[in-house]
């Protein structure tokens, strides 16, 4: 693709050479770079892309976007813009052919529940006849293959390069996790949106965002460009605060759809109840109504579900239909995820790393334990820290034995994490520090009976710990498993 096609696509102060050159690759990351190749330098979290222009070069750069000027010398483009991300996600859309112009594509943002609504959406769309691809925390599923997630949102280039790879499979649909760390990066501009999700919004990447009201900002970004005229829809979780002030901002250009227990959602749910069994509640939509018994525990779920069951409705599949795709799933991995063992013992894993989340598991744990509810969780390094004391104060409210220990302490040290977190105990909280998260999880196996619960919560379907840069491979469920077989 020429060069002048992709600066058709951005904002460009100045450009130094010919534009009429071939653009062989784009890349963001100076190793990746290939002979021909755009390279585009973003400000990182820590180092400024524009440090590693040199090393581009030297790997064979045709082309380098950066947002201060420069001069290459012969042999090398140099387009001056504005603001590179945006540059980076724009150029990136076009150069793949702006594959999700050709697909529906579904976005799920909020704190809590983005895999888990992603997941129902991908069963209900496949149930219904489409062909979807997902992105997101767990995994990137591009027709029949499944890569381990790197991050819940890719950079643009990689997003853009694996929608590509989703329509020339097949796909006709992609159900994806949108961060606020995405929007806030500009990730998904260039995304065309056709249904977005919010879930909720709870305390959590503050050491980011700073305060809520910025963090609420960035989330709401996602819906400012969606349109009516465009078949464009938001679905919003008319029960959750900040969803009931996207809705009163007046600034939602789209078809909207709320769900809740809120009587006046759109899409409804009443008599909920939970057992060991799963969730069974009723709801009532634009679509019908229905009851459904969900194999997934929590009135969380149930939250997800009504998400779920908004974007089907939206997409036109029967509720019916929906229903049965809902029904038939087990299991979402590492959320609230059962580990079978030998001894038969109630064993939970779950991503829980806020307060809110934290709240949520235990809560619904506690209302299905017949014996004492215990709980091994940490909190991750390198993070917002206001919320480990808070997480130890529901720990120590709703569960009758915690455990203490390390998540990912990255370049933290562990006890200083552990020593926030146990703040939020009182005089008279049953709890034990045990900074090895191996032997945290062995001595909760040694303390459940035959009643009890255990809920492992922070990592879920992580398979590694994070030590000072170092990757070391890590599984709760497979500890469990080495445990108790």
């Amino acid at each position: 693709m020429k060069l002048s096609e992709l600066l058709e696509s951005i904002t460009v102060t100045h450009v130094s050479g010919t534009a009429d050159v071939t653009v062989e690759d784009i890349a963001y990351d100076s190793r990746q770079v290939k002979p021909g190749g755009l390279f585009v330098a973003v400000h990182g979290h820590q180092v400024d892309g524009a440090t590693y222009i040199t090393e581009a070069l030297s790997k064979g750069a045709a082309v380098v976007v950066s947002e201060n000027q420069l001069e290459l010398g012969a042999g090398a483009t140099h387009v001056q813009v504005p603001n590179a991300r945006c540059a980076l996600a724009e150029m990136a859309s076009v150069y793949y052919g702006n594959p999700t112009r050709q697909m529906q594509v579904v976005g799920v943002t909020g704190t809590n529940g983005k895999t888990t609504t992603t997941y129902m959406i991908r069963d209900i769309l496949q149930d219904g006849g489409f062909l979807p691809g997902l992105l997101g925390t767990v995994a990137y599923e591009i027709g029949d293959r499944s890569i381990p997630a790197s991050r819940t949102t890719p950079e643009a280039p990689d997003l853009h390069a694996m929608f590509r790879q989703m329509k020339d499979a097949g796909c006709d649909s992609v159900v994806m996790e949108v961060s606020s760390h995405a929007l806030a990066l500009d990730r998904v501009r260039g995304v065309d949106f056709n249904i977005c999700v919010f879930t909720n919004l709870t305390q959590d990447h503050l050491d980011y965002h700073h305060d809520m009201e910025n963090y609420f900002k960035v989330k709401a970004g996602l819906f400012q460009d969606l349109q009516k005229q465009h078949d464009q829809s938001a679905i919003i979780n008319l029960d959750d605060p900040w969803g009931q002030k996207l809705l009163d901002h007046g600034e939602l250009q789209a078809d909207v759809v709320t769900y809740g227990f809120d009587e006046r959602a759109m899409v409804c749910a009443a008599k909920s109840s939970v057992d060991i069994h799963g969730t069974r509640f009723r709801i009532a939509s634009p679509w019908g109504e229905s009851r459904i018994h969900l194999k997934l525990l929590g009135r969380f779920n149930i939250y997800n579900a009504l998400a779920a069951v908004a974007v089907g409705g939206v997409l036109g599949i029967p509720l019916e239909r929906i229903c049965m795709s809902l029904e038939r799933i087990t299991s979402i991995p590492g959320r609230l995820e059962p580990v079978p063992n030998r001894k038969k013992r109630k064993v939970f894993v779950d991503y829980a790393h806020t307060d809110d989340a934290l709240k949520n598991v235990l809560s619904t744990l506690r209302e299905i334990c017949e014996g004492r509810l215990l709980v091994v969780f940490g909190c991750g390094g390198n993070r917002d820290r206001d919320k480990r004391v808070k997480m130890g104060r529901v720990a120590a409210e709703l569960a009758d034995y915690s455990i203490v220990t390390s998540d990912n302490p990255r370049t933290e040290e562990p006890e200083a994490i552990v020593a926030d977190i146990i703040e939020g105990f009182g005089s008279e909280s049953q709890f034990e520090v045990r900074s090895d998260r191996r032997e945290a999880i062995e001595r909760g196996m040694q303390l459940i009976r035959r009643k009890d619960i255990l809920l492992i919560a922070g990592k879920g379907h992580e398979t590694y710990q994070e030590f000072n840069g170092t990757i070391v491979p890590f599984d709760d469920r497979e500890v469990v498993r080495e445990i108790f077989g």
